[in-house]
């Protein structure tokens, strides 16, 4: 076994910052592992680091496919009650509040890891577990920063054999499966723009826009290991602004609604129309901005070029309650889709404007919603017209879960890994830099540089990490 004390000393060096030259481009090599011989009761031992809320959620999803063998629980908090509740349901898993320990100590019992845990979060965890040769499934989005992801990449591309899944469940879902036909088979064809949308109320959004400093400290709850939950990330005090879901409002640690929704909405939109990076991105609209957290309503347009004989394209990003784009003539009703998992807890709440998107090609526009919801074509008449020449739609074969663990077993290949998902986290990481400095971005789509703003080129990296933390920046 690769203990955690051979991981800090023979990790090679990465940069500490992007290097003038730019980051070196990351190729697309599988990180599926190869067939292995499986037993007729074959289960992937399991170790999930995260386990109340959204991380129990994912715990029983997995749980639900029959081939997933908890033997391991990590969590900051496992005094909380969230997590008391996943201990007693697993009382024979091995417990820790630190996954460095539980690498340490059990490393060898463990072949697959989950992260449901903070944005800022997911990096350490995946590059401990990819440098010891352990799958990992992340929650989206897949990291907070642009080089984080990057070295994400990276790390996949060096390790081949190990299994990686970003957590957008829609790419096993019904809606990765049709709009990969449809565009096969070329009704989904010469896409010139992209409307993409979430106006739900978000947690951040009572808060005051005249902020001048971070919340005052509180006392650390007993039970609250928050060394540990701050990981790599400076070290901010405790207060419960902070805690429990409201991380993803604040700069320093989340990715606001886009980060949260985007993968959701945009994902096939960016794989199968091989999007890539932007050349521009620009914070048209910034209402409540600060330095500190996440604008009450945004507007980011991305900006894609030409790929091959596909036209350039725009993505234009709309947030905030009241924040609502134009919609066609004829785009109908706004569902949510009733296969939405619960959010923090709870069902979506409808608003005038339900979570989506609008594609606008050069003969159609298409409608589509969140997750695994599926494209329809729009007005219904088109609709109509076009019925008789859509493709079959193959069915999928797992859900995004099974679709991990028969991964790890050699059988599929995961449909999200990190060299697929991790430039869509990216285009992310750009369009939270752009809320931020409320400004317009250009970027060198070869180089992975900013070359219209010093200052924010040097934000790719953001903040180096705290000490004692630099070590899963080496690859």
């Amino acid at each position: 076994m690769v203990t955690r004390r051979e991981f800090l000393r023979t990790g090679g060096l990465a940069t500490a910052g992007l290097a003038l030259g730019g980051l070196s481009a990351v190729g697309t090599a599988s990180a599926a592992s190869q067939k292995r011989v499986n037993g007729a009761n074959r289960k992937v031992n399991l170790a999930c680091v995260g386990i109340g809320n959204r991380g129990a959620e994912i715990m029983a999803d997995f749980e639900r496919t029959g081939l997933a063998n908890i033997v391991a629980l990590c969590d900051v908090d496992m005094g909380a009650p969230h997590t008391q509740k996943m201990m007693a349901q697993y009382p024979n898993a091995k417990r820790f509040t630190d996954f460095r320990e539980m690498f340490d100590k059990m490393g060898n019992q463990i072949e697959a890891v989950t992260a449901a845990v903070p944005d800022f979060a997911h990096f350490p965890i995946a590059m401990m577990a990819m440098s010891l040769g352990k799958h990992i499934y992340v929650e989206k989005p897949m990291a907070r920063t642009f080089y984080e992801a990057e070295l994400m990449m990276q790390a996949a591309k060096k390790y081949p054999k190990v299994v990686t899944q970003v957590g957008n469940q829609g790419h096993s879902e019904a809606n990765y499966f049709q709009f990969k036909a449809w565009k096969d088979a070329g009704i989904i064809k010469d896409v010139t723009e992209v409307t993409a949308h979430m106006n739900g109320d978000r947690r951040w959004h009572p808060y005051d826009p005249a902020i001048k400093k971070f919340p005052d400290a509180q006392p650390v709850p007993k039970t609250l290991d928050w060394d540990t939950w701050l990981m790599t990330s400076m070290w901010h005090d405790y207060t419960d602004k902070f805690h429990y879901g409201n991380w993803r409002g604040w700069y320093d640690f989340g990715m606001g609604a886009l980060g949260d929704w985007g993968a959701h909405i945009l994902d096939t939109v960016h794989e199968f129309l091989e999007l890539g990076l932007p050349y521009e991105v620009t914070a048209l609209k910034c209402e409540g901005h600060n330095d500190y957290f996440f604008p009450k309503a945004s507007t980011i347009l991305f900006r894609f070029p030409r790929r091959g004989d596909m036209p350039a394209v725009d993505v234009t990003w709309y947030d905030g309650v009241k924040n609502l784009p134009a919609i066609p003539a004829g785009y109908g009703t706004s569902d949510i889709d009733p296969n939405i998992p619960p959010v923090a807890g709870g069902k979506l709440q409808p608003t005038k404007l339900n979570p989506g998107k609008i594609i606008y090609s050069k003969d159609l526009i298409f409608k589509g919603g969140s997750h695994g919801s599926t494209l329809s074509i729009i007005p219904e008449d088109v609709a109509k017209e076009m019925q008789n020449k859509l493709p079959e739609v193959p069915k999928s074969t797992s859900n995004h879960f099974a679709n991990f663990l028969l991964a790890c077993m050699g059988e599929e290949k995961t449909r999200s890994p990190f060299e697929i998902h991790g430039t869509l986290s990216q285009v992310f990481s750009l369009g939270v830099m752009a809320q931020r400095m409320n400004t317009q971005l250009l970027l060198d789509r070869n180089a992975k540089q900013i070359t219209n703003n010093a200052f924010a080129n040097s934000m790719l990296t953001q903040m180096p990490p705290r000490k004692g933390w630099e070590q899963f920046y080496k690859i």
